[in-house]
């Protein structure tokens, strides 16, 4: 399998002079498999030069793995150029949102409606399948299997795994370590705890040794402080939960719109200064990296 990165920036585009070498393109991951099949990660403001790419590949056929329906993952939809082609098929993987009571379909139609886009989702031309996705689903997609997990995000989010000829990747989407709401000498503290080790556990569990393990690492530790609920994770915490699931490579992703290139390398410098002798090799994201995994 082969990874590339085309977004690895969270919550809004940020381009510029201080982003152009990580880049600004919000949320968009292609997965190659073995046999040449495009499996995608996401479908922010990255997924539209992906389209221009996969327009000219010989493979008519892809899959999008929605992990969340916030607009930074999905706002590249409506340019991802497949989509207007007759010849292409698309299949959509996601959840259905418990609070509003809508399906992935539904969701994403709304942000092509007239009032948002000059072009309606009854007009795209492709042959397009939504697939709504319950806990635990296992997925064949071609030559790979696909399993989902659900994260912890203030809209319900799915992690994916891809295996693929004994090669596999996991992608987190958006997380936040959960956090204790309890006092630790409060009644409840322990019982809690216990949710949030079983929560975790069952992250780990799905994404347990596998080959390339990119997660969302958006906050340094003092910003989580100031926007914990946010729905994002630390490059600290994002690190814990890689060494708890025994992952041979982690790639760090879904950068602050905020965070320059500079700070970045800082960042990625400090994170190497302190790597554990059993550390798994670590990467921070940038726009065109990519990952054999043979």
């Amino acid at each position: 399998m082969k990874v590339r990165f085309w977004g690895v920036r969270g919550s809004i585009a940020s381009p510029g002079p201080s982003t152009v070498r990580y880049g600004g393109n919000t949320t968009c991951i292609e997965l190659t498999t073995d046999a040449g099949h495009t499996i995608i990660f996401d479908a922010g403001t990255g997924i539209r030069p992906l389209g221009l790419k996969l327009l000219a590949a010989e493979q008519k056929k892809c899959a999008v793995c929605i992990s969340h329906t916030h607009w930074d993952h999905i706002q590249g939809l409506p340019f991802f150029v497949p989509l207007f082609s007759a010849d292409r098929e698309v299949h959509f993987y996601g959840a259905f949102d418990p609070v509003y009571q809508k399906d992935l379909e539904s969701i994403l139609a709304q942000q092509m409606e007239y009032c948002y886009f000059p072009i309606r989702a009854l007009e795209l031309k492709a042959k397009l399948h939504y697939h709504t996705l319950h806990e635990g689903a296992r997925i064949e997609f071609e030559d790979a299997v696909i399993t989902n997990v659900m994260m912890n995000h203030p809209v319900l989010t799915y992690g994916y795994r891809v295996d693929c000829n004994g090669k596999s990747v996991f992608f987190s989407g958006d997380h936040e370590p959960p956090h204790n709401i309890y006092d630790s000498d409060d009644t409840f503290y322990g019982e809690y705890d216990q949710l949030i080790q079983d929560k975790v556990g069952r992250i780990c569990e799905v994404a347990n040794e596998v080959d390339l393990f990119i997660i969302d690492a958006q906050y340094t530790e003092p910003e989580l402080l100031q926007k914990r609920g946010w729905g994002h994770g630390t490059f600290s915490s994002a690190l814990a939960m890689a060494r708890r699931a025994k992952a041979k490579k982690v790639v760090f992703t879904h950068h602050d719109p905020s965070r320059t290139d500079d700070q970045l390398d800082r960042i990625g410098a400090k994170l190497q200064a302190q790597r554990r002798s059993n550390d798994p090799p670590m990467l921070i994201a940038a726009e065109g990296l990519e990952i054999d995994l043979g």
